[in-house]
């Protein structure tokens, strides 16, 4: 499991690290809301541990503006602030769990744990759906304003990806790992080849294209 947890205390960072580490889950921190904002719209979480108050940008300004990008990774609030009041902010915030400090760590690890769960039991999608391009998981069926689009079973796997994160930047490297499952860059034009027969099948006839190259970060869906 990847986490970001976003601590401005360097020590507690470090402490959450190590005894997440020894679980076997793998963790990148940031040390304020800016620097975590950065680090999540990816999407390429699967938690973000966010401590509520912290320089620059606190955890609750931070956790809105993800929500309102669309980014839906679960989030576990950190904070010395338990009352209701301060509970139910962060909760509205977008935020999945409250976890008042100080705390155990195995607590913390279970509620992590129990949001990487629920986050898994809750993502088995049969229709995407980005403006009015839809695909049908089950029938194995794409079309964009009710028209049908026949694609290759590589060009379904990538638009598939492009869908899931849609309105965001997918990056090269991220196409690699996912759709052709490299972990490594063969150094092909691959990827382009393939993104240029897409955006010509779900674009095609279209004034608006929804396939675009983000200039130095990738590509994004956009409706």
């Amino acid at each position: 499991m990847k986490l970001l947890i976003v601590e401005d205390d360097t020590e507690a960072a470090r402490a959450m690290v190590t005894g997440l580490a020894e679980k076997g889950h793998q963790c990148e921190t940031a040390g304020d809301g800016e620097e975590g904002l950065r680090a999540a719209r990816d999407g390429r979480f699967d938690v973000l541990v966010v401590d509520r108050m912290m320089p620059r940008m606190d955890g609750v300004t931070m956790v809105e503006t993800l929500r309102r990008e669309g980014v839906q990774t679960p989030v576990l609030f950190l904070s010395a602030l338990g009352e209701i009041n301060d509970r139910v902010a962060g909760l509205n915030a977008g935020g999945d769990d409250y976890l008042v400090k100080p705390y155990a760590l195995a607590e913390l690890l279970a509620r992590v744990e129990a949001l990487a769960r629920r986050r898994e039991l809750g993502s088995v999608q049969t229709l995407l759906k980005v403006g009015d391009l839809e695909m049908d998981l089950i029938a194995r069926e794409v079309r964009r304003a009710g028209g049908e689009i026949d694609l290759q079973p590589r060009e379904f796997q990538l638009l598939e990806f492009l869908m899931r994160h849609g309105g965001q930047s997918v990056t090269r490297t991220m196409l690699l790992e996912k759709v052709w499952e490299y972990h490594f860059d063969p150094q092909t034009n691959v990827i382009d080849v393939h993104i240029s027969r897409l955006r010509s099948k779900i674009d095609k006839g279209f004034d608006k294209p929804m396939l675009q190259t983000v200039r130095g970060a990738g590509y994004r869906l956009e409706a």
